[in-house]
Parts: structure tokens; sequence; C-alpha cells
């Protein structure tokens, strides 16, 4: 028996080696080989103070607080230029991006579970991203830390990073669906008849991977010229322009999880900006990749002088327009193709997209006429349906408060207005895309690219005392839900004040006495969080067993 044990071992040993040799060989990505690597050897040039020049690039910290980043070239030159200009902040990006993943998964055992999943996940990402998108990506991750490589060598994180907001999303969305709300408006909706566009980017992995944000110019060797809002490390694009006026910008709908690798939806909509200028070139583009996700993708196209909405999933696609003069897009899915998707249906029962899209439906009517003031006013509202008092933060807001970044674009006139922070509270700095190109490609002193002329200032509501009330709930919840926090009244009493109308303050409560066996406190709590404003159904369905669980134990008292 020891001997047949000390066999058995033996084998599953040799079993367990080959087996992980075989992973790591078949999880390993092969990296792309550029044609001319000379590029690596360029080096920073300071021309001027506050501004980092290199062959056909610089970068820069505006005023503003925004990154400007512009360049140029073939993809492996882009890339290059981009990791060696913004580098610390790429490095920086990685250091917030890790360290989330370490708060939101602390066991070291599931994280390198993760990570060996994630890379057989995705072993076959290379095939599903062009040539061109990979030497850029390859490019880029040559700066990356060495503080990482424990998590895989530098070009696999990179390529890998870039399909994260898919894998997130799918993972996060079977149980709900936190997403973006934009609208374009055009002829008779707005103050010139020209077309306007505004969208909230509530993609959100902490304050601080928000602070950054890097406003990327880029003059590519072949495609058009183009525009986009992003960060350290990132080269898909999530909101941004051409120089043909064609904008895009992506919503997450509801999907299946993910069966196999394919293309991340940044970099379908990088490619559409760099080779469409038409709604028509656009849909080819899309149609022509797989993607792991649902997505909507609202296109605007100043050639076409409308707006539409691209919604695809993993197995079909489908094209939404309008006989209105304007267009919302939300996290539904409204095409003949979508529209009757059980999938979809379910969609808009559960979350808070159709509630949302209601919203700005009301909002764009209480508005005769639209310009970008008023685009402004709209990104930022904080109210339910009818004005109702939802509650700072609560996802059916338009202005959740969590916003990385938000955009408002003229495609005609290839203006676009970008969100300073906090969220969308803070002004919007306007850039001329044909003045960026025209004027500023060669840039060698620290000048201010930005129209002051058509800035929007700040909103009024960073400077309240609800706003200050608001951050110091944040601060709060934070602590309340640690580990072996001790809850004293006063500070529960703080609490409430500081977001009253939120049903997370009470729901908060409600799970810290219920995880300490106060199920009498927990109840009354929970009650209270049902009263406000729920964003999706999936939180009434929690908040109605933890109840059931708060009597059963009071029961057994």
């Amino acid at each position: 028996m020891k001997r047949f044990f000390k066999y058995s071992a033996i084998a599953i040993l040799l079993f367990a080696i080959v087996l992980t040799v075989y992973f790591a060989s078949v999880v390993k990505l092969s990296e792309p080989i550029p044609a001319d690597v000379s590029p690596l050897k360029w080096e920073i040039e300071r021309p001027s103070v506050g501004i980092s020049t290199i062959e056909g690039g610089w970068f820069k910290k505006s005023k503003s607080g925004l990154y400007e980043l512009f360049v140029s070239g073939n993809a492996f030159e882009r890339g290059v230029t981009n990791g060696k200009l913004a580098e610390k902040l790429i490095v920086r990006q990685e250091e917030i991006f890790v360290g989330q993943i370490h708060r939101m998964v602390p066991s070291d055992f599931y994280l390198q579970f993760l990570k060996y999943l994630v890379g057989w996940f995705n072993k076959d990402l290379p095939k599903n991203i062009s040539g061109e998108q990979l030497e850029e990506i390859y490019g880029v991750s040559q700066t990356f830390s060495d503080d990482f490589d424990f998590i895989a060598p530098k070009y696999m994180r990179c390529l890998n990073y870039h399909a994260a907001h898919d894998i997130g999303h799918a993972l996060q969305d079977r149980n709900f669906t936190v997403g973006c709300t934009s609208f374009s408006a055009w002829n008779s909706k707005t103050k010139d008849g020209s077309m306007i566009v505004g969208r909230n980017f509530d993609f959100y992995v902490g304050d601080e991977f928000a602070e950054d944000k890097i406003v990327n110019f880029v003059s590519p060797d072949s495609g058009y010229k183009l525009m986009f809002v992003t960060w350290g490390g990132f080269t898909g694009a999530v909101s941004g322009m051409n120089e043909t006026g064609l904008t895009v910008t992506i919503n997450a709908a509801k999907s299946d999880y993910p069966t196999g690798a394919a293309t991340p939806i940044s970099l379908l909509a990088k490619e559409i900006l760099q080779y469409a200028s038409t709604i028509d070139e656009a849909y080819k583009i899309a149609e022509s990749r797989k993607t792991f996700v649902s997505e909507s993708i609202l296109v605007a196209s100043a050639k076409d002088k409308k707006t539409a909405i691209i919604e695809k999933s993993p197995t079909k696609i489908g094209l939404h327009l309008t006989d209105k003069d304007y267009i919302i897009c939300a996290n539904n899915f409204q095409s003949e193709e979508f529209v009757n998707d059980p999938m979809n249906i379910e969609n808009i029962r559960t979350s808070s997209s159709q509630y949302r899209y209601e919203r700005m439906d009301e909002l764009i009517h209480e508005n005769p006429v639209i310009d970008y003031t008023e685009v402004a006013a709209i990104l930022r509202d904080r109210y339910g349906k009818n004005g109702e008092v939802v509650g700072n933060g609560n996802e059916k807001a338009l202005n959740q408060l969590i916003a990385h970044h938000s955009v408002i674009f003229k495609p005609e006139q290839c203006l676009v207005w970008v969100s300073v922070g906090p969220y969308q509270i803070g002004k919007y700095v306007c850039y001329d895309l044909n003045k960026v190109f025209d004027e500023y490609s060669n840039l060698k002193e620290n000048i201010e690219i930005t129209l002051d002329s058509l800035e929007i200032p700040v909103d009024d509501f960073i400077y309240s005392e609800e706003y200050k009330q608001y951050e110091r709930f944040k601060e709060l919840r934070k602590e309340i839900i640690t580990d072996s926090y001790n809850l004293e009244p006063v500070i529960e009493d703080e609490f409430i004040q500081s977001n009253p109308h939120y049903y997370l303050t009470y729901y908060t409560l409600g799970d810290y006495y219920f995880d300490n066996n106060d199920f009498s406190s927990a109840k009354r709590f929970y009650n209270q969080a049902l009263t406000k404003v729920l964003p999706v159904e999936q939180e009434r369905d929690y908040l109605t067993s933890k109840l059931e669980k708060c009597e059963q134990n009071l029961r057994d008292k």
C-alpha cells in the first residue's frame, strides 16, 4: 500500500509538472517583431520647461490638470513614443490597477488562480487583434515596470489589460450592469442645427485611477488622425473623434459569459476611429470583428450628418437609427435584431438602463434647443425621473459621481470638450481638433492648446456642503465595511446625514449590524433601505433575503 501511494504521488507530481509546462507553453504569447526596432533607442528631449518631446511626439500637463499626448508614425513608433513619454503615468496606473485587484481579491492563492485563468482564457487574444494594434501595444509595453513581472511578462500584461474591461464587464453584469449614458442631437434640437454628442464614461476602478487622464492625439501613418481620452498604458479608445468628424463612444450591455478570446471592444472602437468616416464604414468594421461581450457603439458622422447606434453581441449585430432629432444610448439594445432578445428584455426589467434612458429623454425635452452648455448640464444631472431626489451616487442618475471622464463632441466643427474632474462636475476644456493637428503637431514649448472662450465652468455643486457630505459619505463607508470596525452612535448619525436619501447608506448599516449579530438593528436599516429608490431589482432581492434571515435569527433567539 505504501508503495502504491508512493508511485501514485510520483505520478501525480509528474502529471502536474507536465501540465504546468504545457500550460505555460500555451499561454505564453509570442511577441510581435517590428521591422525596425530602432525607435527603442529614441531619447526624450525637454526643449522647454513642462514639455517632453521625442521624434514625432510630445507630452505635457495642461493647466487644467489633463495630460496631453501627441504621437505619430507607424504603430510601433506610436507605441514606443507613448511608452517613453508617459512612462511615469503608465507605471503609476499599473500600480493603482494591481492594488485595486488586490483589494477586490485579497487572497494570494485566488490571485494566482485568476492569473492563470485569464492567461488561459486569453491565449488566442493576438489572433483577434490586428497586427498594427499588436505592434503598438508591444511598443507601449516596453516601458512597463519590472515590479509586476511576477504576474506576466510586460507585453503579455499590457495586452491582457486591454481585455480587462470586457472580462470585468461580462463577470459583473451577470448580476447588474452599471452603465454609461450618452446621447446625440441635431437639426431642430440644437442651437445651430449641427450635431452634438454627450457621454459619461462611468468606469470606476477607484478615485486614484481617474486622476491622471490623458487626451491622446494620434497622427498615424495610415488612416485618419484621431483623438481619444485614455489613461497610462492603454491604447484602446472608449470616447474619441477623428479628423473627419466621426465620433465613437461605447456603452456596455448585458451579455453572456464570454467563451473565448475575441477583440476587446476598445480596440474595435479605436479601429473605427482610425479607418471610418461614415456610419456605413464603421458598421462594416464592427461587423468584421468578433467581440467578447455585448456593447452599444454610438457613432456620429459629420459626413452623414446623423448619429446611429451599432449594437453588437458575440453572435450578432444590429443598427439602430431614429426619425427624431436626437438619439439616446443607455445599456439596453433598441435595434430590430435585439429589441425582443430575452436577455435584452431581462436587462431592461432588472437594471437601471431604461430608467436612465427615460430620465435623459425628460431632460432633452426640457431644453427647447441644446448647445454644449446644455449638454454639460444634462450629463451632470444627479436626480431621478421628474427630478426625484435619489441620493448622491445612485446608479439611476445620469451623474453617478463615478465617471472616469465625460466628453462632448461637435463633429461638424471637430470640437471636443473633456471633463477635468472630479467626475463631470469639474470644468470641461475644449480642443479644436483641426487646430491641434495643423498647429501643434511639432510642439516644442509648454503652451495651452485649449480654447479658453469655449471652456465650460465647474458645476456649482462642487462648492456645496452637499458635495462635502458626499465625500465624507465615501470615507465613512470605507471604514464601516472594514472588518472589525467598531461603529459608534455618533458616527452612525453622521453617516446617515452624509447621504440621507441614498439606499446604500441604510443598506451598509444593515450589513454592518447583520455581520455583528444585531439583527434587530439590521432589520430596521434594511427596511429603511427598501423605502429609498433602488437602482436594480437584485438589490431589492438582496434586502428581502436579508430581512428574512433577520427574522429567522430573531425567532431562534
